[in-house]
């Protein structure tokens, strides 16, 4: 299994994020967006997959591991500062991370040729409902700068949505490169109660769309049905057996498989439904 590693990259400026660049450079691009408190680093075989047949650009999100400068941007802010980073690709979001490029694809979407979700959303539409997250991302700001990375990161891992996670997946190691000023940050101004709800827009998408939710995440199922039923272009939903919330952690193989046949323009036989048309995508 993989190793916590921080292979040498791109540092953040004041316009593009922390990054690193591997695979094939002749591939089409994809870009990884890591969820909350992770870094670029958290995708272990799942992205190494990737690497293996496509270009691939691992990103710091704002506030997290290098791209500490940025930690007060928003959504909106970091999905500018991640297509400045990464130009044009197909984008893979898990969580945040979704959120992240879902924006990016709605604000520029000549860079953003495909979008893979994973348990991801278009936010929260009602405004109560917003404003109780926001108190929850504010609750869960002040718990992390009173006990510190450590213990918010056991008391975040130990949640019911990642008790599926193999240990490796953990990234131990690899998370503690966050700060708790960073992370803090990032709850305050990133968090789903301080987005702007994006599901009025989704029609705008004419992209592909692949959403990949686990079986045990069935929250997230349901929004990523919603998803395909509302975005404007092809969009297919893919759920993994088994798995929680951090599909691509626990199925790595399958849920690498499935990005690569949808990349491919060859959609997904794993379990997949939607709707859709086109040939492969290319970054």
């Amino acid at each position: 299994m993989p190793s916590d590693r921080n292979p040498p990259g791109a540092p953040a400026t004041p316009s593009t994020l922390a990054h690193r660049v591997a695979g094939d450079p002749a591939a089409p691009t994809v870009a990884l967006v890591h969820g909350f408190a992770q870094t670029g680093e958290c995708f272990g075989p799942f992205g190494e997959a990737l690497e293996a047949t496509h270009r691939v650009v691992r990103v710091d999100q704002p506030g997290h591991g290098g791209s500490l400068r940025h930690r007060d941007a928003g959504v909106e802010r970091a999905a500018g500062l991640l297509v400045a980073t990464v130009g044009t690709a197909a984008y893979v979001g898990y969580s945040m991370g979704a959120r992240v490029c879902l924006q990016a694809a709605l604000s520029h979407p000549d860079e953003v040729r495909a979008l893979v979700l994973i348990g991801g959303t278009a936010g929260i539409d009602d405004a109560a409902d917003r404003a109780t997250r926001r108190r929850q991302d504010e609750e869960r700001a002040a718990r992390l700068e009173a006990v510190g990375v450590d213990a918010f990161l056991r008391e975040w891992l130990a949640m019911d949505m990642f008790a599926g996670l193999p240990d490796w997946a953990r990234f131990d190691a690899e998370r503690r490169r966050n700060t708790v000023e960073g992370l803090a940050a990032s709850l305050r101004h990133a968090g789903t109660g301080s987005m702007a709800p994006l599901w009025d827009r989704l029609g705008e998408l004419r992209c592909p769309v692949l959403c990949l939710t686990g079986e045990r995440d069935p929250r997230y199922g349901e929004l990523a049905e919603r998803l395909v039923g509302t975005v404007g272009g092809p969009a297919w939903h893919v759920v993994v057996p088994g798995a929680g919330h951090a599909a691509h952690l626990e199925h790595p193989s399958f849920c690498s498989a499935s990005v690569k046949e949808f990349l491919d323009g060859r959609r997904t036989e794993r379990g997949g439904a939607g709707r859709g048309g086109g040939g492969p995508v290319r970054g």
